[in-house]
């Protein structure tokens, strides 16, 4: 199918916008160009985590190496700036859209003006509470299942979590952006494994917006207003990483005297996890450009894909870290 190139200023929100080797500065414009190249809009949440900088490094690498013309928008966690990016790329007539919703909830309008504009939208990573007609597929992790894991791990090892021998293990949790899809579907399904041992119990839980300070900052005020933590369950590793830092400071020892368990299996994550600051961290693959590059191509040559694309993860110990370290990716 051949493809119309179009032409496009680079949409630029901020100095801290990511204007990476995948994006475009302006091509020649050209609707009447029939050269086969595919125009994708990219609208990505931010680069809130180790965890984001990896996934829009896949996208753009895999756009560059496989003749896409990628134009890229870092919207900063703000939902306006996304929507902004969304229809500007509407209005430059690309060819797909794909975007990582930053909450699920309010994009109906703009996915309406796409789908108006006859332009194909793919979901990255995470989804949208809105009409399934609107978009043709979502490809992403099961974060209800990645919270299951997180879970299961916690019931399996309760008695080594209760630090203080008190027969109860009192979690806190540090929660991602609030509306966000993987922090209220690990949430649920976090929740939903521990219910099988009365002893575990949440005894608070704020979000951290999936950031290391923001981790830091509610991880050193639960210490502030509670000394018999034993458990902190972090929606990514980030927001564990920062609360290793209050740990820390605490003057406690992370892995030991409370037990961590966080969702991505980035470096940085995974090395804490080798050195036993934390326990155990079930993996959230960021490496989604090569499936989503195969996906717009699909889409595009009007072939029927899947409504649901889930990408292969696992779950690691601290061995498991320790093997996986020295050809991990991200």
């Amino acid at each position: 199918m051949k493809k119309t190139l179009v032409a496009a200023a680079a949409i630029s929100l901020s100095t801290f916008a990511l204007s990476s080797c995948g994006s475009s500065s302006g091509a020649d414009s050209g609707s009447d160009s029939n050269d086969g190249t595919i125009t994708m809009g990219f609208a990505q949440v931010g680069a809130e985590s180790g965890w984001r900088t990896a996934n829009t490094k896949s996208i753009q690498d895999t756009a560059k190496a496989e003749g896409v013309d990628l134009k890229f928008t870092d919207a900063q966690g703000k939902q306006e700036n996304q929507i902004q990016a969304i229809r500007s790329y509407i209005q430059q007539k690309v060819d797909v859209i794909a975007f990582s919703p930053v909450v699920e909830t309010g994009f109906d309008a703009v996915l309406q003006e796409a789908k108006a504009a006859n332009i194909p939208v793919i979901l990255t990573d995470r989804a949208v509470d809105a009409d399934p007609s609107l978009y043709k597929t979502f490809l992403g992790s099961d974060f209800v299942v990645e919270g299951e894991k997180a879970g299961d791990w916690l019931v399996e090892n309760a008695k080594d979590a209760d630090v203080d021998g008190d027969g109860t293990v009192n979690v806190v949790q540090l929660e991602g952006t609030t509306g966000a899809a993987p922090a209220i579907d690990r949430a649920e399904g976090f929740a939903e494994k521990i219910k099988a041992d009365d002893s575990i119990e949440i005894t608070a839980s704020q979000t951290g917006d999936f950031t290391r300070d923001g981790g830091k900052q509610v991880m050193e005020s639960f210490l502030q207003s509670d000394d018999s933590i034993d458990v902190v369950f972090a929606h990514n590793d980030d927001m564990g990483l920062g609360a290793i830092e209050a740990i820390e400071a605490a003057g406690l020892e992370p892995g030991k005297d409370i037990k961590i368990i966080t969702i991505d299996a980035v470096k940085d994550g995974m090395q804490a996890l080798a050195d036993g600051k934390i326990n155990y961290i079930v993996e959230c693959n960021p490496l989604l450009g090569p499936q989503l590059m195969d996906l717009a191509k699909k889409v595009l040559d009007g072939e029927e894909v899947p409504a649901r694309v889930l990408t292969d993860e696992t779950a690691f110990t601290q061995e498991d870290a320790k093997a996986a370290l020295p050809d991990r990716q991200y």
